[in-house]
């Protein structure tokens, strides 16, 4: 079933046990063509279709539960479907994922400077908030990003623990749908400076056991690059159930061991959710 979005959580919603057949809410509403009601409730907030439309009538409860209705909302509001089935479980979760989808990481571009980020392990000098493009750096490829993140001469790692369900990703929905997870990060290092740089993602439990995990190889960058921006991407899908927690985890240094702050740079740091 859906998200109640005011919750966060999964609705409460009322079976249609005991619920009349009856087609009409007003005059002349029950000889409307099919195709003409779908219109007129693909209209209407998708919590209220759930919680308050579906209890209208049988026929009303069949079109809520269908996916002629999801498919016209995703038309409507320029969500595409291509990947989703043609079924009414598959639509709905694919219209509520596309729109709840957004960045879970917090403060991924150092614009609240470490705010956010936990486990913080300050090598060498440690983290350091800089102005894109940065000493002997280059620019990155979207112009909203400003900042970014620069390790030290020594190891610096950071993290951030997502909770899911605080986000508004119910049980059920992780458990059976089991979303993709997409994980995205950025790094580059300065011109003049060869660095290292390491990503690991780990889907927890409700008790943080690790139940899937992504650990990136140790990227060497030497020194004499030419500082551009590369983007490391990883999908989690078909995980399993239990799935409570994301652990975001990224970090470098420089292999030169110059005091200050010559080690890899990182910013754009993303994890989403998506059908």
């Amino acid at each position: 079933m859906l998200a109640n979005e005011e919750s966060g959580g999964a609705p409460s919603a009322r079976r249609a046990s005991g619920i009349p057949c009856l087609t009409l809410l007003s005059p002349g509403m029950e000889s409307l063509p099919e195709a003409v009601l779908l219109r007129i409730l693909a209209a209407i907030p998708a919590v209220e279709l759930l919680l308050v439309c579906r209890l209208v009538c049988c026929q009303w409860k069949n079109l809520v539960d269908g996916a002629a209705l999801w498919i016209l909302k995703c038309q409507q509001e320029g969500l595409t479907g291509a990947e989703a089935e043609e079924d009414a479980e598959n639509w709905q979760n694919f219209y509520f994922l596309s729109k709840k989808k957004k960045n879970l990481i917090k403060n991924p571009c150092g614009e609240e400077d470490l705010e956010h980020w936990g486990e913080v392990e300050n090598g060498g000098d440690g983290w350091k908030i800089e102005e894109l493009p940065g000493d002997f750096g280059k620019e990155f490829p979207s112009e909203e990003v400003h900042k970014y993140f620069v390790t030290s001469y020594e190891w610096c790692r950071k993290a951030q623990v997502i909770d899911l369900r605080a986000e508004g990703y119910w049980e059920e929905l992780m458990d059976t749908t089991q979303p993709k997870i997409v994980v995205r990060d950025w790094y580059a290092a300065r011109r003049d400076a060869g660095c290292l740089y390491e990503l690991c993602v780990k889907l927890l439990s409700e008790h943080e056991d690790v139940l899937a995990e992504y650990k990136s190889e140790t990227v060497t960058i030497p020194q004499d690059n030419d500082g551009s921006w590369t983007e490391i991407s990883h999908t989690f899908s078909k995980y399993g159930p239990g799935v409570r927690f994301v652990r975001f985890e990224h970090g470098g240094q420089d292999t030169l061991f110059w005091k200050g702050w010559y080690g890899a740079r990182v910013t754009s740091s993303s994890v989403t959710v998506e059908p």
